[in-house]
């Protein structure tokens, strides 16, 4: 069966052009014009990716993409975000509510075909063997994409999970903003230090007394370690 894209843009003219190139690649592609169109779409059949504009006519972008977050059955949906120029700031509150990924506006289809197979890859990559960290008091289940504190789940979007993975699978290592940016999103990825900013704060929040274990090291990025207490070194 080919993996399924739902793409979502009030533009007919590029969202024909984002079907026909991704159709060509071999994945299945069907489009929605509007925000609500995409909620019906997505209640009907569940895509293996969406494929979500910003600005739309009715439910925008990042309401769209809080509400597929929210629900149980969709909350898993990688999403890439589309972006006209000068909407960083809206593009840093998608990726805070769990997109995987954003184009700006005018791309190119090999641009469009690069971020849409590098998240699938990511999606269908099998990682397995738990980490434990801080006496076992925190474990990161790669399995099932989970992570617990004190035996307690706590829920994390895929982009903070995968965030947290790669600082955890080499503790106590300095990874570098750009580092972190090709680890969780991909070699391609544009993505300001301001969003994975935002990405660690958010996840340290999550973390509650164990988010000290994301230390900042100033002017190079981050790394993890087994103690409590926040360092910026």
């Amino acid at each position: 069966m080919r993996p399924s894209v739902l793409i979502v843009e009030d533009e007919a003219d590029i969202a024909k052009l984002m079907q026909f190139h991704l159709e060509r690649e071999g994945y299945s592609a069907r489009i929605a014009h509007s925000g609500s169109a995409a909620l019906s779409a997505l209640e009907q059949q569940r895509p293996d990716l969406v494929i979500l504009d910003i600005m739309l006519p009715d439910l925008d972008g990042l309401e769209v993409c809080r509400r597929l977050k929210r629900d149980v059955a969709s909350r898993d949906v990688p999403i890439i975000m589309v972006s006209a120029r000068g909407e960083e700031s809206d593009v840093v509150v998608g990726l805070e509510l769990g997109a995987e990924d954003y184009i700006t506006k005018p791309f190119s289809p090999r641009v469009l075909i690069a971020r849409v197979k590098a998240v699938m890859r990511r999606k269908e990559t099998d990682t397995s063997g738990q980490i434990s960290l801080a006496g076992g008091e925190v474990v990161i289940d790669p399995a099932r994409h989970a992570l617990k504190i004190f035996g307690q789940d706590v829920e994390l979007t895929l982009t903070q999970y995968r965030l947290l993975h790669y600082l955890a699978s080499r503790p106590g290592f300095v990874r570098t903003r750009d580092q972190i940016v090709a680890a969780v999103r991909g070699e391609d990825a544009v993505l300001s230090s301001r969003a994975i900013d935002v990405h660690v704060a958010a996840l340290r929040q999550k973390l509650g007394d164990m988010g000290g274990m994301i230390e900042t090291v100033r002017g190079v990025g981050y790394r993890l370690s087994d103690s409590r207490s926040s360092q910026v070194v």
